[in-house]
Formats: structure tokens, C-alpha cells, sequence
């Protein structure tokens, strides 16, 4: 089946296995369709992953992009086959003992994410978390750097610096932020103080590109 002509729209999509089945081809093929994002669900093993993509980029010319939430520790979605990757928290501790080190770590850890998932026919990672680690939040947690916005910026910008190098672009989440509230924003409505939205400087989105 040759690929269908077809320009990106700017809806992103899942798939229900690990591989496509009649359904998922035709959401795909709607106009609006610009990309996929993949899960745990999708991911049986490499081999597995790589047919997946190759048959998702298959449909469409351009091919939709493909994305997975990827970020080390406990949201890393493909595990067999990849490098275990630590949770963001830690390049924070690190960069509590010497801030040089714990940038080349996070450039080192950026490469390793992103040229894993390019060699598996990924085009973005849902990465890195920008969030502040307000010491409160239950889905943030250790996804989050640190406590310093600036040394999350800091941090950030190597780690994408790692994904280029890679040939990978990051997609930095979450605005306008989730370190300061309890709940999960996919299953509950948050709100919070002004005192608390006031309570720390916002750093330029341009820092940390």
C-alpha cells in the first residue's frame, strides 16, 4: 500500500496495540491527524516498536509524527531493550554537589533517550518536565529537577542539548505548571493560591531552549 498524500494536521493520537489494527488506520488517515503518541500498551519489545512505527509512518506523506512520554524513572514507557534511565530528580542532586558535572550527566542522559528512541523510529520525546519541585506535588515528584527554577532551566537546556545531538527534539511540559498542586490534572480539577502562583519567578520558556 503506498503512502497517502496527505498534510499533517494538528491533532496528536494514540493506537490500541502493538500494531495497527483496521480502526486505528482510519483515525490516522483523517485530515486532521498530525501525529501519534505511543504507551506502554504499544510496546511489546524493540523489534516489536520498530514494525510499529515503520507501519505508522507507512499511511502518510509526510509521515505523522510519532512521540512517546519517555522521561526516565517512572515514566519511561519502553523499558526491555533500553537503557534504564534515572529520574530527573537525581541530575538535581548532582547538581547540588557541582553544577558542571550534573550538566554534562544531563547532555550524556539526553543523547542516551533520544538516540534510543530515533533508532526505534520515534521523532519526539514528551521531555523534559519543567515543573518546580514544590515538595507537594503527587504526580510530579522526582520528574521534576529541582527545587531552583534556574537550575531547572540550566538542567533542561543540556538535556535537550543531548537530544539534538541525537537528531531529537523535546517537548518541555508542564504549563503553565503542576509542582504546586497535590492532585493529577488527568483525574481531578486543580486549583491553587495567588500567594502560591505569585510565590516564585516565572524563567523565560526561551532559557531553556
Amino acid at each position: 500500500m503506498s503512502a497517502k498524500a496527505l498534510s499533517l494536521g494538528p491533532v496528536m493520537l494514540d493506537v490500541e496495540g502493538v500494531a495497527l489494527g483496521a480502526d486505528d488506520r482510519r483515525r490516522l488517515l483523517h485530515p486532521l491527524a498530525g501525529g501519534v503518541i505511543l504507551f506502554s500498551r504499544n510496546f511489546a519489545d524493540p523489534d516489536q516498536l520498530r514494525e510499529l512505527t515503520a507501519e505508522i509512518r507507512a499511511l502518510r506523506n509526510p509521515p505523522l509524527l510519532i512521540a512517546v512520554d519517555h522521561e526516565g524513572g517512572r515514566v519511561q514507557r519502553f523499558r526491555e531493550g533500553f537503557t534504564v534511565l534515572p529520574a530527573m530528580a537525581e541530575l538535581g542532586r548532582c547538581w547540588d554537589q557541582g553544577q558542571r558535572q550534573a550538566l554534562r550527566l544531563a547532555q550524556d542522559l539526553g543523547f542516551v533517550l533520544a538516540a534510543e528512541l530515533r533508532a526505534h523510529g520515534v521523532d519526539l520525546a514528551m521531555a523534559p518536565v519543567l515543573d518546580v519541585d514544590h515538595g507537594m506535588s503527587e504526580v510530579i515528584g522526582t520528574r521534576a529537577f529541582h527545587s531552583d527554577p534556574r537550575a531547572i532551566a540550566d538542567l533542561a537546556r543540556a538535556l535537550l542539548r543531548g537530544f539534538k545531538q541525537a537528531g531529537m527534539s523535546g517537548v518541555g511540559k508542564h504549563f503553565p505548571g503542576h509542582g504546586h498542586v497535590l492532585a493529577d490534572s488527568h483525574h481531578a480539577s486543580l486549583s491553587t493560591s495567588a500567594r502560591m502562583r505569585r510565590s516564585r519567578p516565572l524563567i523565560s520558556r526561551r532559557s531553556a531552549g
